[in-house]
């Protein structure tokens, strides 16, 4: 699902980070643009900026996931 439909959605993504590295991430989607996604790293408790074309894998997260 292209990440630009998810915003307002709790969604589950995996990420590759500038050095390599790649982490599977919930955020909840607050906006998109200029290719960046902005949103809250549920378990991190915090606001998190995410490059477009570093997400590998993102899917919508069900509310009994959450």
């Amino acid at each position: 699902m292209p990440i630009e439909k998810c915003v307002g959605q709790i969604v589950e993504i995996i990420y590759q980070d500038s050095k390599g590295n790649i982490t599977k991430r919930q955020i909840s989607v607050h906006k998109v643009r200029d290719g960046k996604v902005r949103g809250f790293d549920t378990v991190k408790q915090a606001f998190r900026s995410f490059e477009v074309g570093r997400i590998l894998a993102a899917q919508p997260v069900s509310r009994k996931q959450a």
